[in-house]
């Protein structure tokens, strides 16, 4: 353990760069009173000591926590998204804001249920959104101003998820996919047009897995609600026109997740299984469980794979580390990251061996790296 600040009740969770920890925390004077302000705050990764931040307001109560989502980092540049829907360009060594808006004001977007759980997209230097507006699927700003370049149109009149947009290339077209409350798209990066889109993925209730790229053109998509399990899609390209169709369906019990994307590693897919009490699987591309954790149960914890380990962090907040192979369940070692943890769901994110994970009130960082 190299340190561990307090942070507002919530799962926004960090990104690092250039030994800078960045993370869109929420201002809450009172203790357990409501939110009063978005707090982009900068700490630094080797003592958590806070370096800059700034803020605006936003109002906001408890709704299982309050801050969420993950800021982008571009070039000299922290993207943000809150929690309300305000989105926001800062400079990353100082702090000030360069732009900031609302997407409910400029697209008409509608909060959702527990607030926006999509993290914002930076490509090319492109800010890339899913408004879920009546005339904005998708829209792409330019980094620098946070002035539109190009929307996409929502002909169906699909709503904003909790979901976050995944480039994809096939065929040699680059993409943007997003699964909206009604259905999947697939939109071309270079201009919003939309090549392809399909219904059979509905929201039900809720969607906050991201879309996972799988070789062939192929997707997996994955929820966790009532007895949504998850579903493959197939692309296929001819001559510019594009086609997708369900590959498969997986029940429930087979595979499904309320909350973390799932992983694609070395052909193989890795996720926790809110079925069967969160469980670690390991499946083929073909969605067969190839293994699972047993009696380790991570409830809605988040997971990652480096150096050839999982690391998965249970809900109360303690790190599992196994060996990332298909063969089997093969834990290493065991860590009690925060010992009275609770709700520890917001994403990891790591640099140089430095692990930063955190649980609704508290972020840490942990040093994994061998003597």
């Amino acid at each position: 353990m190299l340190w561990r600040v307090e942070l507002g009740e919530g799962y926004a969770a960090a990104a690092i760069d250039r030994g800078r920890v960045y993370v869109l925390d929420v201002e809450v004077p009172e203790p357990d009173g409501p939110g009063t302000a978005d707090v982009l705050r900068c700490l630094s990764l080797a003592d958590g000591a806070e370096i800059w931040r700034n803020s605006y307001p936003n109002p906001i109560t408890r709704n299982h926590g309050m801050s969420r989502t993950i800021p982008a980092l571009y070039e000299d540049m922290v993207i943000t998204l809150g929690p309300r829907l305000d989105v926001g360009g800062w400079d990353a060594e100082t702090g000030e804001s360069r732009w900031l808006f609302s997407m409910v004001e400029r697209y008409g977007s509608e909060e959702r249920q527990w607030y926006a759980g999509q993290c914002p997209l930076v490509d090319e230097g492109r800010v890339i959104l899913a408004p879920g507006a009546a005339d904005a699927l998708l829209v792409a700003l330019d980094y620098r101003t946070g002035e539109e370049i190009w929307r996409t149109p929502n002909p169906r009149g699909w709503k904003m998820t909790h979901s976050s947009i995944m480039p994809m290339e096939y065929a040699g077209q680059a993409m943007y996919v997003y699964c909206g409350t009604g259905g999947t798209v697939g939109v071309a990066a270079e201009d919003g047009r939309i090549l392809w889109d399909e219904t059979s993925w509905r929201e039900n209730f809720a969607t906050s897995p991201s879309p996972l790229v799988l070789p062939g053109g192929r997707i997996l998509l994955s929820s966790g609600y009532g007895t949504i399990g998850a579903m493959f899609l197939q692309l296929t390209e001819e001559d510019g026109d594009w086609q997708v169709e369900t590959a498969a369906s997986l029940d429930r019990s087979d595979f499904n997740s309320e909350q973390q994307t799932p992983i694609l590693y070395e052909g193989h897919i890795y996720g926790i299984r809110k079925h069967r009490g969160g469980q670690l699987v390991c499946l083929d591309l073909e969605g067969r469980e190839l293994w699972n954790s047993g009696a380790d149960r991570f409830g809605h914890g988040p997971y990652m794979i480096a150096d050839g380990l999982i690391l998965a962090l249970e809900t109360d907040g303690q790190l599992v580390a196994a060996e990332a192979t298909a063969e089997g369940y093969r834990p290493l070692w065991r860590y009690t990251v925060f010992p009275d943890g609770h709700e520890a769901w917001g994403p990891m994110a790591m640099v140089g061996g430095h692990l930063v994970v955190r649980d609704v009130r508290q972020m840490a960082c942990l040093d994994l790296r061998r003597n």
